[in-house]
Parts: structure tokens; sequence; C-alpha cells
């Protein structure tokens, strides 16, 4: 290799702006760059004329005129396909309007159609997770929450029950899901005694009164109360303030777990009056249609302004307030949700036998009946009714179990006669809560009893409690 010289490699260093390989300068052709810098351009311009004729500019007259025609051309070539272009664009914007035109469609068609269940013929079906009912004649797979077990378990044991009739509702409060929902009539017309509201709803209406103390009248449920005679009775006479000699005293959750007449009595009467009453009532749903997949009966209740009906009111000693199985679960709800009432489903899905989706359901938020606070207050006076109160007994054995020893537990019981006399209902309302707070239920049982009293609904609700918690 041949050895290069040190002075050329500093040179291509000092000028790296230049090709690695120029051309050799033909030097007997070109004036020196000194000459260049002071002879000025013009000078050089004409002397490079005439000394090189060669490098004269060339005429540019035929260029000019090759241009020109080339932009003539392509003017004309562009206004000759316009038309061709906008029909092209045209179409194409047509076919692209009927593919999006398309799309929406198979879109809408996607989406579920919306259904009124109500036309679905619930009374014939066997609730189960997957039913067949029919709209007009028309068969329709219905998917729902219910959970086949619980609810075969739930049906058999009302058959055994020895009532005149009997109904039971099984619910989740945190989301509102009916696990199972079942009716007995012994004259076989049961299946919507779930949804029917002729029932007295009796004691159960104390969690509204309560609520209504605990919310709007400064009650805790260690506060004193007092009453006078017998403790399921409602008198005038009890209904005074005075206290004497025979004036039983107790806090306030011992009367609500004990459901004590007079003092939810005087509670409706002194410290909640008409109107108090009247907007608890409304808040727990009475008086107001309860939207379900199915129709249910409206829960009624009428608030009078005199004493002796404020009494009967608070304290559930009348007739005239009903109620439906599936509100009395939600009234406890409630209580087990935090003071948030879910709206109750049990419908999933609808389907026509070719797999198309009419209409799709689950949870949703229906109203906030009472605050945080008061529900913690009412859980309370609910587990009063269960360690000393009207559910002692009945609930003593699933308190005796280890497996429900972490179990959250509370109940409120009602019992009233017909109008007849000849007939007596018979209710529970409970909730039972595991310690991570998932998958808890509530449950409403509803037992009408004739002569002889079949299995009481404190029972009844206790084995679907052990039940649904063994399973």
């Amino acid at each position: 290799m041949t050895k290069v010289p040190k002075v050329e490699n500093q040179q291509r260093a000092t000028r790296t702006s230049e090709p690695l390989n120029p051309e050799p300068l033909n030097l007997k052709s070109h004036m020196s760059t000194n000459h260049l810098y002071s002879s000025g351009w013009r000078e050089h311009t004409q002397t490079s004329q005439k000394t090189h004729p060669s490098r004269r500019p060339t005429p540019r007259a035929p260029l000019v005129i090759f241009c020109s025609g080339v932009i003539l051309v392509g003017f004309l070539a562009f206004f000759l396909a316009i038309p061709w272009v906008t029909e092209q664009t045209g179409q194409a914007e047509i076919g692209s309007s009927s593919m999006r035109k398309a799309r929406t469609t198979k879109s809408a068609l996607e989406r579920p159609v919306v259904l009124d269940l109500a036309d679905l013929d619930l009374n014939s079906a066997h609730l189960s997770d997957r039913m067949v009912l029919e709209r007009g004649g028309e068969p329709l797979i219905v998917e729902s929450s219910i959970n086949p077990a619980l609810q075969d378990y739930v049906a058999d044991l009302l058959q055994k029950s020895h009532t005149v009739k009997a109904a039971v509702v099984v619910l989740r409060p945190d989301d509102g899901r009916i696990l199972a929902m079942a009716g007995y009539d012994a004259g076989g017309n049961g299946e919507r005694l779930c949804l029917e509201a002729d029932f007295p709803a009796a004691s159960l209406f104390k969690i509204v009164a309560a609520a209504a103390a605990l919310e709007h009248a400064g009650f805790t449920p260690d506060r004193k109360v007092y009453f006078d005679g017998y403790k399921y009775s409602l008198y005038k006479r009890q209904l005074k303030q005075t206290r004497g000699r025979y004036t039983t005293e107790m806090s306030f959750k011992e009367a609500f777990g004990s459901s004590i007449n007079p003092v939810f009595g005087k509670l409706g009467i002194y410290d909640l009056g008409q109107e108090v009453m009247s907007d608890s009532a409304e808040r727990f749903f009475f008086n107001r249609s309860i939207p379900f997949d199915f129709p249910v009966a409206t829960s009624v209740v009428h608030v009078p302004d005199d004493d002796f009906g404020l009494a009967e009111i608070a304290s559930g000693y009348n007739r005239k307030t009903v109620i439906s199985p599936l509100h009395a679960a939600l009234l406890v709800s409630v209580v087990a949700n935090d003071g948030v009432m879910m709206r109750p489903w049990l419908v999933k899905r609808v389907l026509r036998e070719d797999g198309k989706v009419l209409y799709r359901g689950g949870p949703s938020k229906m109203t906030n009946s009472i605050s945080r606070e008061t529900a913690e207050n009412l859980k309370i006076l609910m587990r009063e009714t269960v360690t000393h109160g009207t559910c002692r007994r009945s609930f003593q054995p699933l308190r005796d179990k280890k497996a429900f020893n972490d179990v959250e537990l509370g109940a409120k019981t009602g019992t009233m006669n017909d109008q007849t006399g000849e007939l007596k209902c018979d209710w529970l309302t409970a909730y039972a809560i595991p310690p991570n707070g998932e998958k808890g239920i509530c449950v409403a049982v509803m037992g009408i009893h004739g002569e002889k009293l079949g299995i009481r609904a404190g029972q009844l609700g206790r084995i679907i409690i052990n039940y649904y918690f063994s399973s």
C-alpha cells in the first residue's frame, strides 16, 4: 500500500466539505483562484467565453416550447378527466354510504329490543335459573338469577309447613338479585303470593317508625323509654306520658327487639307525627310502585292525624297497613345494605329460540332510604331481636352453631289476625351477613295459619338461612 504523505492527510482533514475523490483541475483551462477573486465575476465570465467558446449558453427557446406543450397537454387531460372522476367519486360515496347504512342497521339489530316483561306468563312457570315462558303464544327463553337448589328447597319446605298460605323471598341486599321466590297455597293458587300486597304488615312497620325516630327525633339504641300495661296490647290509657308505680323502663333497642306496642304508639304521637311518618314510609317505598321485572302490588299505609291513629300506625297494630313479601325483604335489605335500597330483579336475559336477545337485566340502585348511621343503629335494634327479643328462640340453633359465630344476624317479626279473626298472619324479615360482607342474604317469610298453627315464620326463616350457608 502506498504511503499517503502527511501533508495530504492534513489537507483532507481540513476540507471535509469537499468530495473524497475530487476531479483533478485542468490548470490550462481555468484561471487561478487568486485571479478569480481579484478580477471579479464579470471579468471572469468574459474571459471564460473568449477562452472557451464551447461553454456559451445554448438557446433556450426549444426547451421553453417543449415545456409549454407538456403543461398544455396536462391541463387538457385534467379538464377532460373531471366528469369521469366526479362519476367515480359519486359512486364511491354512494357505496360508502350504503356500507355505513348497512353497518348501522346491523348494529341496531344487534341491540336488545325493549321487552315488557309483564307480557310474559310467569304463573305457568316453575321458577328456575332457565325457564321457557310464553308471550302471545311465542315461547321465550328466560335466564334468571334464581338459585335452583335454594328455590327447590324453599318450595318443598313450604309444602311441608302446614300453613294455609305461605310465601318466601330470598334476595341479595348488595345488588337486589332474587335468589328464591316461592309461594304456597293449600288451594293451589300460590304462584304470585310473593308479589301480592294483601297481608297486614303488622310489626314490620316498626322498622319504618324506628328509622324515623333515629333519624328525625334524636333517638339512640340505648335511649330509655317507658310503658305501662301489657307489652303487646295498645290501649289509650297506655299512651299517656305519665309514669307510675307499674311503669316499665327499658332501652329503645329492647323495645324494638321485643316489639313493645305502647312504646311505639307513644313514639308516633309525641315524637314523629303524621308528616314525618308519611315521609319515612314513602322513603321505604310504601304507597309507591316498586320497579320489578313483573308487576308487584303496591304496599299501602294511610297515616292519619289523630293521636290513636298515629299510635296504631307507628306500632303496626292495625290491619290497614298492607305489604307484599317482596317488599318485606326490601325493608330489611335497606338495613343490611347501609341504607340503600337496590332495585329487585330476577331476569338476566330473555332470548328468542333463534338466540336473539330481547332483554337484559341487572342491578341498579333504587333509593337511599336512610343514612348509613341510621342503618348501623337499626342493625343494633335488629340484632337485639335475635339475641333477646321475639326471634331469640327460633334463631337459637343458628347462634349455637360454630359456623355462625361470625355471621351477623338481624330480624324483625310481626303477627296480626285477619279481619275475621280466623286466620293469623305471621311474619319474619331477616338478614344474615358473613364476615367478609359478600353473599349476604335477606329473607322474608309470610305464613297464614288457620285453626292450627303450622311452622312459624321465624323457624322457616332460620331453616332457610341454615340451608343457604351450609350448601
